[in-house]
């Protein structure tokens, strides 16, 4: 997503808006397997970085936020008015909404640290609280937070396409049951229609690369010469395209749960979301077939591989009704439930615990324990006030659809889908399917080159299973990035890094906000602690 630190509550990412947010994680985009490359126009080429104009933020209170919901008091928000079309400065203006937690401590101070929770299309203006929560005062005291909705999301001018499903797990492309893609065609054709009868050529312009010069405008806007800079997920491919536009600008910049920039985005999911839930998928296994007493899901990791899979098929095929909700438990929503729980170590237990739900709502006889993990799983979010609710949805497509061309091959698509299919089992062919981008505008530019090498100021973390942006992934940037990065890996499942049991990976990157100082090679940590 998403999946940010501030999606959980008592440990447990909660609310089918929160679960979709997770589906999205990082996930980082959504494209096709050995697609992208050479689909006409999709070829990366350098942008400009240029900003222009004189920004200003005016700080006040922030935004009111979801009922039940409670933020620090001194945290403040402000906008900032930027050209919706970088190319035409003198244009149309949209509004970026910006978040500041003032931590730093006179004589201390070293400058600000701008955050971004990925998605993509995850609003960010509370990412400074939820990361002061987290962060050790050596860091608060020389940095500012710095949080933003990117634009188009949230308070940040919201696009809506009027979508009749709001969730984005609603636009991921499962298959029929018989691997027909019949359904998803017209469904993504559907989509991009509606899109653009709705918003209009200007959703070409909500992208990546414009995201990224609104983050310079913001840097101008609190006067810093440079920012640094924390990106989760999508975020990292953000920080990636500010960094390459805006080397001189960029200070100390950490990239965590990464994205592989040479395959923005019709390689991202089909090559390595398949094997990253291959490779993440056994330690949810493991923890229910030490409970194979009670939950009865197996034994060992390939019995319970295989009572999910049954499960899913029978989903796919008789969709159960969930006590209390109008929604069905199909095959898609196990699979996206499952997604989004996998991404936390801590959520494991109860993803072993849902699967047992699962499998009894399916055969008709449901516990009160059963019915007690189904309310707290598919327990509703509210909205934030003023917030469409397919904001995330139809922003989550003009990123995907807009940083890069598609293919436009439909049989092409199902032929993948049959491949993928058969390869990855636990994905049943879902990311080398068809999406609305098939049917999407052409994007506004061509698709921003991630540069190697300048400053040595970058640290990528990444972990070694991560079911949202795989191992492979977090390589790929740093190859991309060359000796401008240091990679530090961990042998550890799930989305998150820093703060999750590894004090050789916290130390390095506690170190570097601290000092600047990078790794001199590598680092391979091992010592993870679950908490």
């Amino acid at each position: 997503m998403t999946t940010t630190r501030s999606s959980t509550q008592h440990g447990f990412p909660r609310g089918r808006r929160i679960a979709a947010a997770l589906l999205v994680s990082t996930l980082a985009g959504t494209a096709l397997a050995a697609c992208g490359a050479g689909a006409k126009g999709s070829q990366p080429a350098k942008v400009s970085g240029k900003s222009v104009g004189d920004a200003k933020i005016t700080w006040s209170k922030c935004p009111a936020l979801a009922e039940g919901q409670t933020r620090d008091p001194h945290l403040t928000c402000g906008t900032l008015k930027v050209p919706l079309d970088y190319q035409n400065p003198s244009g149309m203006k949209i509004d970026v909404a910006v978040s500041r937690l003032s931590t730093a401590q006179p004589g201390k101070r070293h400058g600000v640290l701008l955050l971004n929770p990925g998605g993509p299309a995850l609003g960010g203006l509370d990412m400074p609280e939820t990361m002061a929560s987290t962060l050790p005062k050596s860091v608060l005291d020389r940095y500012d937070l710095i949080g933003f909705d990117p634009r188009g999301v949230e308070h940040s001018t919201p696009q809506s396409c009027g979508l009749q499903d709001p969730s984005v797990s609603g636009l991921f492309p499962y298959p029929a049951a018989d691997g027909s893609i019949t359904k998803n065609v017209a469904l993504a054709k559907a989509g991009a229609k509606q899109c653009a009868d709705t918003v209009g050529k200007n959703l070409r312009y909500y992208n990546t690369v414009n995201t990224a010069r609104d983050m310079d405008r913001i840097r101008q806007a609190l006067g810093e010469k440079k920012i640094s800079y924390w990106g989760q997920s999508y975020g990292t491919y953000l920080g990636a395209v500010y960094r390459s536009l805006f080397q001189d600008h960029t200070d100390r910049m950490i990239l965590e749960g990464n994205v592989d920039p040479t395959k923005v985005w019709a390689d991202q999911v089909a090559d390595t979301w398949g094997k990253g839930m291959a490779d993440r998928f056994p330690d949810a296994a493991r923890v229910a077939a030490a409970q194979a007493d009670t939950l009865k899901l197996g034994t060992n990791v390939a019995q319970v591989t295989r009572t999910y899979l049954t499960l899913a098929d029978r989903l796919d095929r008789t969709p159960a009704a969930i006590p209390g909700t109008s929604v069905p438990l199909d095959g898609a929503l196990l699979r996206n439930m499952t997604y989004a729980l996998l991404l936390h170590n801590n959520t494991l237990p109860v993803l072993a615990k849902f699967w047992k739900a699962a499998d009894n709502l399916a055969h008709g006889n449901t516990t009160a324990a059963d019915a007690a993990v189904l309310k707290e799983v598919f327990a509703d979010t509210p909205l934030s006030p003023g917030i469409p609710a397919d904001n995330q949805a139809t922003m989550f497509m003009a990123l995907t659809c807009g940083d890069a061309e598609w293919p436009h091959d439909v049989d092409g698509y199902a032929a993948r889908t049959t491949a993928d299919r058969e390869k990855w089992p636990l994905t049943a062919g879902m990311p080398a399917n068809i999406w609305a981008c098939a049917y999407w505008d052409k994007p506004a530019e061509a698709t921003a080159k991630v540069v190697k090498g300048g400053p040595r100021n970058t640290l990528i973390l990444q972990n070694r299973r991560d079911n949202a942006t795989p191992w492979e992934s977090g390589v790929g940037l740093h190859k991309s990035l060359g000796d401008g990065s240091a990679f530090v890996g961990v042998d550890n499942g799930g989305h998150h890094v820093y703060g999750e049991g590894s004090a050789c990976a916290d130390k390095a990157t506690v170190g570097f906000l601290t000092t600047g100082h990078l790794p001199d090679r590598d680092v391979y940590c091992t010592d993870v602690t679950q908490k």
